[in-house]
């Protein structure tokens, strides 16, 4: 899972990704901190890539529509 969301970060570096991951849209590293402070959303961790914390927060999907709303709201 983890390969999949860099290889598109890697086509789509500009834009944050929100990746399904069951019931929730889920944000890693330098995405998860962007997002958890523009949406005042816990920003915790899952797992580790070289040794380090990788950061993640996540959105249930059935509220992407308002978060997402309010991330374009702030630019």
């Amino acid at each position: 899972m983890l390969a999949q969301y860099i290889e598109i970060k890697k086509v789509h570096s500009n834009y944050l990704l929100f990746y399904r991951m069951g019931d929730f849209y889920e944000l890693f590293f330098e995405d998860a901190v962007v997002a958890s402070n523009a949406l005042d959303i816990t920003l915790t961790k899952r797992g580790k890539k070289d040794n380090k914390d990788i950061p993640m927060c996540g959105v249930p999907v059935h509220a992407a529509d308002v978060y997402l709303a309010r991330l374009i709201r702030k630019g």
